[in-house]
């Protein structure tokens, strides 16, 4: 299985911008390739949480271990190695059948 080159970044303020956040992570010494806080698609508004993609594992691993429970804007940051996204229907099955 091919390692995945993404990281998770929740715990984010849900006024945080993704410049902000780049911003703040550049400080630190971490450049993402790419980087997306999620929106709500009817309100437009951040959900709290984020990933960004990196070049390589060793970039993935510096973030992770310089970003976890650093504080952005009054939040500590939670930082891990983002898990794939199960199918859209095994997720809405899990959920609907759950007792």
């Amino acid at each position: 299985m091919r390692e995945t080159r993404k990281i998770y970044l929740g715990n984010l303020k849900y006024d945080l911008t993704e410049e902000e956040l780049r911003q703040a992570m550049q400080e630190k010494g971490v450049h993402a390739k790419d980087l997306k806080i999620v929106k709500d698609k009817f309100t437009g508004k951040s959900k709290g949480f984020g990933f960004a993609e990196f070049e390589n594992e060793q970039d993935v691993e510096y973030a992770i271990n310089t970003l976890n429970g650093q504080e952005i804007k009054g939040r500590m940051l939670k930082v891990s190695k983002a898990r794939q996204q199960r199918p859209r229907f095994e997720r809405n099955r899990k959920s609907r059948f759950r007792q």
